[in-house]
């Protein structure tokens, strides 16, 4: 649905967004994924037609950013990080505003004005003035904004922004639910927010794409926690189906090691620690949450 080839963003001499490449399908659960400053921001701008590629291409089925901007615009939602609202105006007033800007027929506007509110839980603050609403209640406001006209693609800068813990659950349901007829792309550098919701992440650093994955693929790994006592080191290399040991700590005579092996070598290392007459106090698989994968991304990222 939605195809990113080479694309680059400069400002003078310093480049935002740097040859960035991937796909996003029709249904996917997209977290874009970065430290401040790492072009996150600049990507979707790009998407959403605000801001010209210095170079690159984005095409969104079958049409492209710059030839047809308009009427891929009109199939997008956009939640910018700081989204604009008229302070003056009640909730319901703005969005019938917005309604309008969307090209929603007036006859059709107070269902979808509706079905918004429903869908933030508003109800209870329609009739109030946007500048009497805490931050949260604000977001909620763009969010609905975003998602009046029924778009396509719903893309969401820093949807959690400012909201408290119950709000957070609704906002997540709310873009599982979106899903289900739209593309969405979740911006953001709360890396909970991204396992919570996701099914694939885009992890930029600098500017670049450094990680593109689904998410249980990035999380699993093939290695072994495994703690014996004694000294393990020729035992486990010598397993079929083992590539490295490395041993991680000892303290009074028991050894712990990170053993990378084939999926399925857990029985065999097992068996091979205790055929050698050494005891063995654990064997489990080593798994990493998003934050671990993310730090470890960053680290080789600086250290290559």
């Amino acid at each position: 649905m939605i195809q990113v080839e080479n694309l680059t963003r400069c400002y003078g001499d310093f480049t935002a967004v740097d040859d960035v490449n991937f796909r996003i399908g029709r249904g996917e659960i997209v977290g874009l994924l970065g430290h401040n400053g790492a072009g996150k921001t600049t990507i979707m701008k790009m998407l959403t037609g605000f801001l010209e590629p210095t170079a690159g291409t984005i095409d969104i089925d079958g049409r492209r950013i710059g030839q047809d901007t308009t009427a891929i615009q009109s199939r997008i939602g956009y939640l910018p990080e700081n989204c604009p609202v008229w302070p003056e105006m009640t909730v319901i007033d703005y969005l019938d505003y917005q309604a309008c800007l969307h090209g929603i027929a007036e006859g059709q506007r107070k269902g979808a004005i509706v079905r918004a509110i429903r869908r933030t839980a508003l109800k209870e603050k329609a009739t109030a003035t946007i500048q009497t609403l805490s931050r949260g209640y604000r977001q909620r406001v763009g969010v609905a904004q975003a998602i009046l006209h029924e778009p396509d693609i719903v893309i969401l800068d820093e949807p959690t922004n400012g909201l408290d813990p119950t709000q957070i659950r609704q906002m997540r349901g709310l873009i599982r639910e979106l899903a289900q007829t739209a593309t969405v792309i979740v911006s953001t550098h709360i890396l909970q927010e991204v396992q919570a919701v996701c099914e694939r992440v885009l992890i930029l650093r600098a500017g670049r794409l450094v990680v593109d994955s689904r998410i249980d693929e990035l999380q699993r790994d093939d290695a072994l926690l495994v703690a014996v006592d004694g000294d393990a080191q020729t035992t486990l290399k010598s397993v079929e189906g083992v590539a490295e040991v490395a041993e991680l700590d000892a303290a009074a005579g028991r050894r712990r090691y990170r053993v990378e092996a084939q999926p399925g070598s857990a029985p065999r290392v097992a068996q091979a620690v205790m055929d050698a007459g050494l005891a063995l106090h654990e064997i489990t698989p080593e798994r990493h949450d998003l934050e671990t994968v993310f730090a470890r991304v960053n680290e080789e990222v600086s250290h290559g």
